[in-house]
Order: C-alpha cells, then structure tokens, then sequence
C-alpha cells in the first residue's frame, strides 16, 4: 500500500477494464478513486466528489470526453489528465483548448499513468502554496505569483493555472532559453522528450491571449530548435 492520501480521483473510461485496473493502481498508491463509465455520469461523480484530478477517455460513447472536460470546468478547474487511442496532434490541441492538462496514448502502462498522476497532483500542490516572491514585470507583462494573476498594459488576461505556471517560469528568469523538455520538467514535473508538441500547444495558447504578434512577439520569443524564453 502507497502512502495514505486525501486526493481523489476520478477515472472515466467506458471499458470497465481498463477503468477497474487504473482503480486498483491509483488506491495502492494511496488515493481515493471514484469510477464513471460515461459522460453524464463523469459530471455527476465530478460535482459530487468534487475530485482533484481527472483521468479522462477521449472517446466516450454519447457524450465525449471534451465534452465532459468543458462542462466540469465550468463547475470548477479540475486538472484533466486525457486518455486517447488516437495519436492525431488535432485532437491534443482540441483538448487543451477545453482545459486538459496532459494526455496519455492509449496503449499505455500503469506504471507511467501513476508517474503522469503524481506529477500533476504535486504540481498542483505546489501552485497552492504561497509564494513570497512579489510581481514580475517585463515590456508592459505583469505576472503576480502572489495573487496569480497576469496583466497586459494593466489589462488583466485570463490564463488556465497551467497555462499561469509556464508563463511564471519564463518570467522569472527572462532571457533564459528554457528547452521543451526543461519546461515539462519545471511545470509538469517530469521530462517526456516526446512531448514537445504538449509544451507548443500550451505556449501558443499564451501566446494568443497575451495578444502576441507571431512576426514580432512582444513577451515570448522561439529560439528555434531549442526551445523559448521571455524577452528581457
């Protein structure tokens, strides 16, 4: 048995097999883990349980699992961890766009979705904690650790909490170039070095929030080839 823990989890996957033995994993591990087999079902459990993770199959009969991830965010942020049997990069983006955090492709072992599981719960953790550190401020960027909260010419934007903690890394050391890899180990906690795409995904989304010029970006800048840092 895992060390004893108070974080729930909820695992909605319409083949009970693979629901059941994530189940089994997650409680060894010391979670608690609420089950859901379809989409409505995954919002109710999400409203009642009120879980602090997500694992979530992409396909779900009726109701599919963007779907289900917009509708429980609007209940409240959940950090979403997709399941997907499909490997086209449209369907990763479509599910971030809804607020997914990370996503696993189906086949995948236990052993790395409790790794994916763990490293998110800690970051999210960590993101609870208080920060000391007060404002950063770059070329009319406000970035507020404190109160976690992001401005453009005082102007506030509104950002995911992972979307928050990647631009904060930037911020906090501009001029820096970080790697893809050294951004999923800074935020997501671990290095996939076949997640590149994940960290383009989430800087794009910044990007276009933080109302960027992709000729000229005012705030964030590609070092091609190697990876992205704030502009000092």
């Amino acid at each position: 048995m895992g060390p004893v823990s108070e974080q729930t989890v909820l695992v909605v996957d319409d083949e009970e097999a693979i629901a059941e033995a994530v189940r089994a994993r997650l409680e060894n591990e010391g979670y608690r883990v609420v089950t859901a087999f379809d989409g409505p079902e995954a919002i109710r459990a999400h409203a009642e349980h009120h879980p602090d993770l997500v694992v979530l199959d992409l396909m779900l009969p009726g109701m599919d699992g963007l779907e289900v991830c917009q509708e429980i965010q609007k209940e409240r942020w959940t950090p979403v961890l997709m399941l997907t049997a499909r490997t086209e990069e449209a369907d990763k983006v479509a599910g971030f766009a809804v607020g997914a955090d990370d996503y696993l492709t189906k086949p995948f072992s236990l052993r790395e979705l409790t790794a994916r599981v763990k490293a998110i719960l800690r970051r999210i953790e960590r993101m609870r904690g208080t920060h000391e550190e007060g404002p950063i401020e770059l070329h009319g960027l406000t970035v507020d650790p404190q109160r976690r909260r992001v401005a453009v010419d005082d102007e506030e934007i509104g950002l995911t909490p992972l979307e928050f903690e990647i631009l904060l890394a930037l911020a906090r050391e501009p001029g820096v170039v970080f790697s893809r890899e050294q951004l999923m180990d800074r935020v997501w906690g671990y290095r996939d070095y076949a997640g590149g795409r994940v960290v383009d995904s989430h800087v794009a989304r910044i990007r276009r929030k933080l109302g960027e010029d992709g000729n000229d970006p005012r705030f964030i800048r590609t070092v091609h080839g190697v990876g992205y840092a704030c502009k000092e």
